[in-house]
């Protein structure tokens, strides 16, 4: 019963994360390693700062001529969400709807506030109900048109 799922029983687990310090081209060399399209972006500390996409390094890096060797993976995040491992389902969507993202990293606030895992789309389709998801389209794609 999806109701009863928590955010940790939904993400992918073993996420890696890109440093902060480390370049563009870096990234994106880990995620065609990896096949993702998105990665966490960890600080000196380790701790989460960020979520970079395929899609930032394209439209705010390349597209605008800048060499992705010479730009800082810290550089290009914006504002970071992200959801307690203990999370139920319900409040997995409800922030991805909100916030009109489509990655979610989980974090285990009771283990020392470590990333854990990512939450994407896929993982979505795999663990909830079609009704679920239907809904889940309809709020996060809905108001991208254009």
């Amino acid at each position: 019963m999806a109701g009863a799922l928590r955010a940790r029983d939904i993400m992918s687990a073993g996420v890696q994360c890109v440093g902060a310090h480390e370049s563009l081209l870096q990234a994106a060399r880990m995620m065609r390693d990896l096949k993702v399209g998105c990665l966490p972006i960890c600080g000196d500390n380790n701790k989460l700062t960020g979520v970079i996409t395929d899609r930032d390094i394209v439209i705010r890096c390349c597209a605008e001529g800048i060499d992705p060797a010479t730009v800082q993976a810290g550089s290009l995040d914006g504002p970071l969400h992200w959801i307690d491992a203990a999370a139920d389902a319900s409040e997995v969507l409800a922030t991805m709807e909100r916030h009109q993202i489509k990655r979610l990293p989980v974090i285990d606030v009771d283990g020392g506030h470590r990333l854990v895992g990512m939450i994407t789309e896929a993982n979505l389709a795999k663990n909830l109900s079609d009704e679920q998801i239907a809904e889940f389209a309809g709020r996060v794609y809905a108001t991208t048109a254009g």
